[in-house]
């Protein structure tokens, strides 16, 4: 069993930054895939970022592919997504997923999922 608790959301200026942390309980976590996915008013849960259980690779949306950056720290049981030149359309709650299979969570998102973070950008 994993449980999952973001924090870090808040609101910003275009062009500003934040960063979110997802922090993981259970001893599984180290073994897990991990990702996240952002969910606007009116619009499907996306896909924004995901990481190996090892950061051996990751990946992206398009959307924010050179502006956001995941890393995980497997000893804080803690994966991140540093959010850069934040746009408005960037506006969304923010999920954190968990996975053994990097597939999934690169897909449909994991197993398990957290309670969300908003993030509210201004123009």
């Amino acid at each position: 069993q994993v449980q999952l608790v973001e924090s870090g959301g808040g609101l910003v200026h275009a062009g500003g930054s934040l960063s979110l942390s997802c922090a993981a309980s259970g001893r599984t976590f180290s073994s897990y895939a991990m990702g996240w996915f952002r969910q606007a008013p009116g619009k499907e849960r996306e896909f924004v970022a995901a990481i190996t259980w090892n950061s051996g690779r990751t990946y992206y949306a398009d959307s924010v592919a050179g502006r956001f950056t995941i890393s995980r720290d497997n000893a804080k049981n803690t994966v991140y997504l540093q959010m850069n030149s934040l746009k408005p359309e960037d506006t969304a709650v923010y999920y954190c997923t968990a996975d053994p299979s990097t597939i999934v969570v690169r897909s449909t998102g994991g197993h398990y999922w957290g309670q969300g973070t908003q993030v509210t950008v201004s123009s």
